[in-house]
């Protein structure tokens, strides 16, 4: 299945979640933020989302600044 993270296009097995999605990017699901086809999904439900084939995900990561 191929779907589309931060504009580019990424092939994803089958039944693949939000979360397992942010696992094999190395990314802390506390230190981001998901959209999936233009919708916020919290962090509770990350691991309940399966992605589709043609789904949009926008990552986007928390900077500390000082």
């Amino acid at each position: 299945m191929e779907i589309r993270l931060n504009g580019a296009l990424r092939k994803l097995p089958e039944g693949s979640t939000l979360l397992s999605l942010l696992e094999s990017l190395g990314r802390d699901p506390r230190t981001v933020a998901v959209e999936l086809n233009r919708s916020i999904v919290r962090r509770a439900h990350l691991a309940e989302h399966r992605l589709e084939d043609g789904d949009r995900v926008e990552v986007v990561h928390f900077v500390q600044g000082g």
